[in-house]
């Protein structure tokens, strides 16, 4: 414990705190001796960082927790082959960088929910590169994280049914067609009526508003 809290730039009595607040695992015991290893030495960094960034304790204490909740990384990745999508790799620190102060324990649970987040032992890994790109553009355009992740769960409600339909349409008129090589079919026709789409609503104007 003195080792581990003297590489972490803390106190022992502030490592028990932690430890009781179950901020840290507890260590691997061999009989009376308690080993502690690099992965309490990173939440511990961690924990300096996020203090640093004005988070208190609680707060820490509530995203731990929502980290450990999440499904493993293997189970979140396990995405139904070919995939398109990179996951990425990230610490709790660059994580918060991306998402200047929205990384709130609230917002973490919703991205773990929709499977966006997962945790491999100190590292975070989020599903795809490309939401993560324009999930943190929208915010530093101004748009809340937790408004971003609500709309991301309503385009995946959106996007399931539009992949539902051109399965059904595939398997009812081109069944002996390998599906996975027309997968760009899909993406084409999505992405065209989304454009034009977007032409509509943007030709009326703010005060029109969506329609349904």
């Amino acid at each position: 414990m003195d080792e581990l809290a003297a590489k972490a730039g803390i106190t022992v009595r502030t490592l028990r705190f932690y430890r009781e607040r179950g901020l840290i695992p507890p260590p691997r015991r061999e009989g009376r001796i308690a080993w502690y290893d690099d992965h309490h030495l990173a939440r511990l960094r961690t924990i300096t960082a996020l203090l640093e960034r004005g988070h208190t304790l609680s707060g820490i204490a509530d995203l731990t927790a929502a980290f450990e909740s999440g499904r493993d990384a293997g189970e979140a990745l396990g995405l139904v082959e070919p995939t398109e999508e990179t996951p990425v790799r990230l610490t709790p620190e660059a994580l918060a960088d991306h998402f200047a102060g929205e990384v709130t324990p609230e917002n973490l649970a919703a991205a773990l929910d929709l499977g966006y987040l997962a945790v491999d032992g100190e590292e975070i890994v989020h599903i795809s590169r490309r939401l993560l790109d324009v999930s943190a553009a929208l915010v530093r355009e101004g748009v809340p994280l937790a408004a971003v992740l609500a709309a991301g769960r309503e385009v995946r409600t959106h996007a399931d049914a539009l992949a539902r339909l051109f399965l059904t349409l595939l398997h009812a008129h081109a069944p002996d067609q390998d599906i996975a090589t027309l997968r760009p079919l899909a993406k084409n026709v999505v992405e065209a009526e989304l454009s034009m789409a977007l032409d509509r609503h943007m030709a009326k104007g703010p005060a029109e508003g969506p329609t349904t």
